[in-house]
């Protein structure tokens, strides 16, 4: 393989990392903020607090991985985005509802509060719908038609039950007492539908995408990739295992909801991506044709090699600094 020939792949492998990071560390964020309204008061600062030295950061990975399509993939760039422009819009005012409500409702007078506490579910709702329309849209390569649009809308229901398992793991995690008791219960709570709607959109994958049938079904593929369901089903029912457990959160193994919601993304991501490979946009682009001319990549990875870094390394020493049992957010 030639060096033009690898780059391409180097710069897709950055952006997919960098948007798998993104769905983990702001989807346990926006998970808190969908579980928001079923704590008390009190509990709802504590909640806040959990995300709060991580959320904003948390965005910069997907500031990252758009980044990465728009210089190194531009005509991919503008093919998804003219495709995605109405859900990117709605994602996005979902974001900055998000981002004002966070500050608004600590220092805004006491009567307010609900009303930014409402606001910072619903925009963690709209955006958090608004990137599983998007990823069901991409899988079906844009297909506006009925079974596509079902497709689309099935993610968009199913992501926010993927969230919530999500946030309640870190909640068990970064909390205790009471509120530590009500995220395992919202966990057990929310484990069925994320199970059933998870189960349901691998299913329907293959019949909505016939290259995708064929790459997960053919033979000897088939046995070759057994192992991911399987072992994406062992970490399914591990969090079920832990979340009727209460003596097991009790001895401190709690974080095992979490790293096990976790693998299941990180499996779900790296089957979609071995689906769509060598594809950038599906159907229509591959990794090679998408991308830049080679003397831009070139130009282009000397950014990525010292902004990669940073943000990996500025990004664990905030979860090292901050880690720990949150308590209620206050502002002086």
């Amino acid at each position: 393989m030639t060096w033009a020939e690898f780059l391409p792949l180097l710069f897709m492998a950055v952006m997919g990392l960098a948007l798998l990071a993104y769905v983990v560390l702001d989807g346990y964020d926006l998970g808190v903020g969908l579980l928001l309204p079923l704590g008390t008061d009190e509990q709802k600062d504590t909640m806040i607090s959990s995300i709060g030295p991580f959320w904003d950061a948390n965005e910069t990975w997907l500031v990252l991985g758009v980044g990465v399509l728009l210089v190194a993939f531009p005509k991919a760039h503008g093919m998804v985005l003219q495709a995605l422009y109405l859900p990117v819009a709605v994602m996005l005012i979902g974001l900055i509802l998000r981002g004002v409500a966070f500050d608004f409702r600590v220092k805004a007078p006491l009567p307010y509060k609900p009303f930014w506490n409402g606001a910072f579910f619903g925009g963690s709702l709209v955006a958090t719908m608004a990137q599983g329309w998007m990823l069901g849209s991409y899988i079906t390569g844009f297909d506006n038609g009925g079974l596509g649009l079902l497709f689309s809308l099935g993610i968009a229901l199913t992501l926010p039950a993927a969230y919530v398992l999500l946030g309640a793991g870190w909640l068990i995690m970064k909390t205790d007492g009471e509120l530590q008791a009500r995220a395992v219960h919202w966990a057990r709570r929310v484990w069925w539908p994320m199970g059933v709607g998870l189960a349901a959109i691998s299913l329907a994958t293959p019949l909505v995408n016939a290259e995708v049938f064929e790459k997960w079904f053919g033979v000897p593929q088939l046995f070759a990739l057994l192992p991911v369901p399987l072992v994406c089903a062992a970490a399914f029912f591990a969090v079920r295992w832990v979340v009727t457990r209460p003596t097991v959160v009790a001895a401190g193994y709690g974080w095992l909801v979490f790293v096990n919601t976790v693998l299941i993304f990180v499996l779900a991501f790296f089957g979609l991506a071995y689906s769509i490979f060598p594809n950038i946009v599906i159907g229509r682009l591959t990794v090679w044709q998408a991308a830049a001319a080679t003397s831009s990549l070139n130009v282009i990875l000397i950014g990525v090699a010292i902004t990669l870094p940073v943000i990996v390394i500025y990004t664990i020493y905030m979860y090292r600094v901050f880690w720990g049992k949150a308590r209620a957010l206050t502002y002086n």
